[in-house]
């Protein structure tokens, strides 16, 4: 596997999809559309009291995949990133994280100015710790996946 391939995939893909844990430990998945930095950390918005504001609240440790579903069955390739989010509060940090969203893909129902302490929505930064993509393998003579690291 590439790491340039992995760099091809988070370039065209703005979805991601973010798995959080709930305080009681359930799993929780959300797609979200995201932005990246040129160190690849990922920037996400929500509303603070969603549950997966609410779960990285509790739990920081989150798990991103970015699929590239654009290519017929069985072709499809996968980034896979085991990370860590948390709210950004720096003025400074919200701004540049707007700008890579907006950059992105403008959303007009997100202002800049709406980014404050008390307003009801957040951005998220998620910085990855270990990045795989999905391999092909083989057990016992039978196709298998695996998920060979990568780096970004």
């Amino acid at each position: 596997m590439s790491n340039q391939r992995a760099k091809e995939i988070i370039e065209n893909i703005p979805y991601i999809t973010l798995a959080t844990t709930t305080s009681d430990g359930m799993p929780w998945n959300s797609p979200v559309f995201a932005a990246h930095d040129t160190a690849f950390n990922f920037y996400f918005g929500t509303h603070r009291q969603s549950q997966k504001a609410k779960n990285i609240q509790s739990n920081p440790n989150v798990f991103l995949v970015i699929y590239d579903s654009t290519v017929p069955p069985g072709n499809g390739e996968g980034v896979y990133i085991q990370a860590t989010a948390s709210a950004i509060t720096d003025p400074e940090e919200i701004a540049g994280a707007h700008r890579l969203l907006w950059d992105e893909h403008t959303v007009p129902y997100w202002k800049l100015e709406e980014f404050t302490e008390a307003s009801p929505l957040v951005l998220f930064k998620v910085v990855p710790n270990k990045v795989w993509m999905n391999d092909e393998g083989e057990a016992d003579g039978h196709y298998v996946d695996t998920r060979t690291e990568v780096a970004l």
